[in-house]
């Protein structure tokens, strides 16, 4: 059974940024009417499921015309609160976590890191990207001042679950986790885990499974 997030398919939250850069792309070229099947061919998708996807926003496509696209980009930029700003404070300024605040593709999607903490003397008092970097021991004080509901983990494991205890207690709802661990948070409070071994050991698999599939062929062909 499919994972449902406040009555949506994980899924389908998925594949919606998908089709938001893609549409964004396709409207900056000039086309201003699209279809299901035009957006499935060129990503790859069942235009059945696209159709059922964008659903979700509230939008409707017109027979034999399609999608208005600035008026489809409006209804996922609204369904998502990409039209809104949500701030973020990010822990850890390892090298993952130097790239996040450098990343400006944030902004596409109405995210931006404000903020960010570590507990090494060395970088505290520094800006990356303009961002400045605090001590962690200021984090629970401005989270609260600021209502930062976002919390970003870019700690080592070990660190990983202190991080997300004081994130917790300063009022954070959600929290972007890379650390490779699972969290122990609250039930009202939101993970999303990104595991980048998670990734890579599909990508292995794939690789593998694809060099086994052409041997195959290129001895049958023999």
């Amino acid at each position: 059974m499919e994972k449902q997030v406040v009555g949506v398919p994980e899924p389908t939250l998925r594949r919606l940024p998908l089709y938001y850069h893609y549409l964004k792309a396709v409207f900056e070229k000039g086309r201003e009417h699209i279809s299901c099947t035009h957006i499935g061919r060129d990503l790859d998708l069942d235009p059945v499921q696209i159709r059922k996807d964008l659903s979700f926003t509230g939008i409707r496509g017109l027979p034999k015309v399609g999608y208005q696209i600035e008026a489809l980009l409006g209804a996922i930029e609204e369904f998502f609160g990409y039209n809104r700003v949500d701030e973020a404070f990010l822990v850890g300024v390892g090298n993952l976590g130097r790239a996040l605040l450098g990343y400006e593709g944030f902004s596409r999607y109405g995210f931006k890191i404000v903020a960010a903490f570590d507990q090494n003397p060395d970088l505290v008092g520094s800006e990356i990207h303009q961002i400045s970097v605090l001590p962690i021991e200021k984090f629970a004080d401005l989270c609260r001042r600021m209502q930062i509901k976002i919390g970003v983990i870019t700690v080592p494991e070990q660190q990983a679950q202190k991080v997300a205890d004081i994130m917790v207690e300063s009022g954070i709802k959600g929290i972007w986790n890379f650390a490779p661990v699972a969290l122990k948070v609250p039930e009202e409070v939101v993970v999303e885990n990104e595991i980048i071994a998670s990734g890579l050991a599909v990508l292995t698999k794939k690789i593998q499974t694809s060099l086994r599939f052409n041997s195959k062929k290129q001895e049958v062909a023999k």
